[in-house]
């Protein structure tokens, strides 16, 4: 799927398409200027930084960028012909927060199991295990909110940082921040300061799944 380095490279990318410094970029996008300065792109200690949903949202918008175009130059491929597209879409099931906690929609692996589900078209090779969870509520501000739909993959590795989808062995269904998975415990950070961090025991895990796309 997406990976940081080629993310980055996409909106190195818009910007050399329309003659801008990634700072002119951001500039346009009614973003910070340093937003995407290289230098903000890992933290001190590393770790990778990636861009927000909404950051990249309005950088498309600002440069009438589509995602599928958004997804060619992420293949490293500067031509945005639409008949040469990387992936083309393909429909992938959709769930609503409440059936996600529900038991008998998923299979062991974390997928939704069986038929006749509502779909999404996302922009994905028929490979990619990945469906799409639709945001209800507002426990999940200001990143997600109700409505939003989020593209998950139950087989990408998840590292300390990621954005996750969880679903515990009683049903609870939650968007949080991997902070730290060990192989007892997993801790969890809320996206919505006003809910509180969460640190289970592994046991207590059905699933967690990478968010890798959030629309909105």
């Amino acid at each position: 799927m997406f990976s940081h380095d080629s993310v980055w490279a996409a909106i190195d990318a818009l910007a050399e398409r329309y003659s801008l410094s990634p700072s002119g970029l951001a500039r346009r996008a009614g973003l910070d200027p340093t937003a995407f300065n290289k230098s903000k792109r890992h933290a001190a200690d590393g770790r990778a930084r990636w861009p927000s949903t909404e950051s990249l949202a309005k950088v498309m918008d600002a440069t009438g960028a589509s995602f599928e175009e958004f997804s060619k130059l992420m293949s490293g491929k500067s031509s945005l012909h639409p008949s040469d597209f990387l992936e083309q879409p393909r429909s992938i099931p959709l769930l609503g927060m409440a059936e996600a906690g529900a038991g008998g929609f998923f299979d062991d692996a974390g997928f939704p199991a069986g038929q006749g589900w509502d779909v999404v078209e996302f922009p994905a090779a028929p490979e990619d295990a990945v469906y799409a969870l639709e945001v209800s509520g507002d426990s999940m501000l200001p990143l997600y909110r109700d409505g939003d739909t989020l593209i998950v993959s139950p087989n990408a590795s998840v590292r300390r940082g990621d954005r996750v989808v969880v679903k515990t062995k009683e049903g609870e269904v939650m968007a949080k921040i991997l902070q730290r998975q060990t192989p007892r415990n997993i801790e969890l950070l809320s996206v919505n300061p006003e809910h509180p961090n969460r640190t289970f025991e592994s046991h207590q895990i059905e699933w967690i799944a990478r968010v890798v796309w959030a629309s909105q």
